[in-house]
């Protein structure tokens, strides 16, 4: 698999065993594990490394995920400062439900925001390990990905061309990046699924206004509150696909916010300024196989899953669990098991999470559908969720994610 343009003519620098595209938790994570063994490695990014460090992004990090970074010696400031959470809450019909799923399964979540562990791993990556990390690069071309030798190839942030022969490319550039255009239609299955809502993202700069994750089930549409330190809080509003966040004034969302999430015994939230508000089409799709060649995808490049369930940052660093100790032992061992299985070990997991997100997404939006049957058996669900262990502790397990077979 190439793209259009030829690769350049004349003599290649040296070779590196792998070339990471995308500095997120997938790629840093990846990159790190390989340089804890002293497998050589450079990442490509084409963003600036204070903006990956302060991009706004997901929080929530299952049990497993964190353990597995512990693992590796990447956990520490998490450790020290992310947030345990062993409850969350609903609100509907104007009352509370509290659901405890750490006395469910012993086990909880963890709150840390991703750019606090992007920091960490680049931190650790760049300045504790000595790993190889270019910042500001465009214009990013795979030659070769077929064979034995790939080669890729950028531009520099001082605008030099530049190329960098290697083993094995690890694309980990998101939804957006360069190694998901590469693939065409009769190298890859794309399955997709568009929930037909929106959610406006918001950040505010006010404290938490509940002691754990709530989520408002309201016929004008759902919202949520989510932690994200002492100071800033996640909101979410549901509001049509492709809206406008200039149509969402401060006032228009703090009323939302407390009708959405008004309960009897419930706190008053509390406002403040609104620092990020976007809009969010939640839509999903899975990509497959998840290995073209010597490219293997990780995280968003090879997945997505709306933040309905918070499943994003945990599937990427389960990919670069996978990946990264796959590599190792290919590149110290010469043992090609984990790279054969890469895709097979991650798709199930994959597959779990989008059927939970679409189970989810039919529990949060089903009363503001407008259609009548749809938030019955809304209710319906939420009745059986409250009333039975058995459907209580399902969700509980699902909603933790169960853990790894590694």
């Amino acid at each position: 698999m190439t793209e259009v343009s030829p690769l350049p003519s004349g003599a290649l620098p040296l070779r590196k065993p792998v070339v990471v595209i995308g500095a997120g938790p997938a790629g840093l994570t990846v990159g790190n594990i390989l340089r804890a063994v002293g497998v050589d490695c450079v990442v490509l990014e084409t963003e600036t490394r204070a903006f990956i460090e302060q991009r706004p992004r997901a929080g929530v990090l299952e049990e497993w995920a964190v353990r597995g970074l512990e693992q590796r010696g990447l956990a520490a400031n998490l450790l020290e400062r992310a947030q345990r959470h062993t409850e969350c809450e609903f609100r509907l019909g104007g009352e509370r439900y509290r659901f405890g799923y750490t006395e469910l399964t012993g086990h909880h979540h963890w709150v840390y925001p991703q750019p606090l562990l992007v920091t960490d791993l680049v931190h650790e990556y760049a300045d504790i390990r000595g790993g190889d990390i270019r910042f500001g690069v465009r214009d990013i071309r795979l030659h070769d990905l077929d064979s034995d030798h790939p080669v890729v190839e950028y531009v520099d942030e001082l605008g030099e061309d530049r190329l960098i022969p290697c083993d094995f490319v690890v694309g980990a550039d998101g939804a957006r990046g360069v190694t998901r255009t590469l693939l065409t239609p009769d190298r890859a299955l794309v399955s997709r699924h568009d929930y037909g809502v929106g959610w406006l993202a918001l950040l505010a700069e006010a404290p938490p206004s509940n002691d754990c994750v709530v989520f408002g089930i309201h016929p004008n549409g759902f919202a949520g509150h989510m932690a994200r330190s002492p100071e800033v809080t996640r909101y979410y509003l549901e509001c049509p696909p492709g809206d406008d966040p200039d149509n969402w004034s401060h006032d228009r969302v703090w009323s939302e916010l407390r009708l959405r999430l008004g309960a009897n015994g419930a706190p008053p939230l509390t406002e403040g300024r609104l620092i990020e508000k976007r809009v969010l089409d939640m839509h999903n799709y899975v990509v497959e196989p998840m290995v073209f060649g010597r490219l293997f995808l990780a995280g968003d490049s090879a997945h997505l899953t709306a933040p309905i369930a918070a499943k994003g940052m945990n599937l990427a660093l389960h990919d670069a669990f996978l990946l990264g100790d796959a590599l190792v032992a290919q590149l110290t061992k010469g043992d090609s098991t984990g790279l054969t299985g890469y895709a097979a070990a991650c798709l199930g997991r994959v597959w779990d999470y989008q059927e939970f997100s679409q189970w989810l997404s039919e529990v949060y939006h089903g009363t503001s559908s407008g259609d009548p049957y749809l938030a019955g058996t809304t209710q319906a669900r939420l009745r059986r969720l409250f009333s039975s262990p058995a459907a209580a502790l399902a969700f509980a397990e699902q909603y933790l994610g169960k853990d790894p077979e590694y």
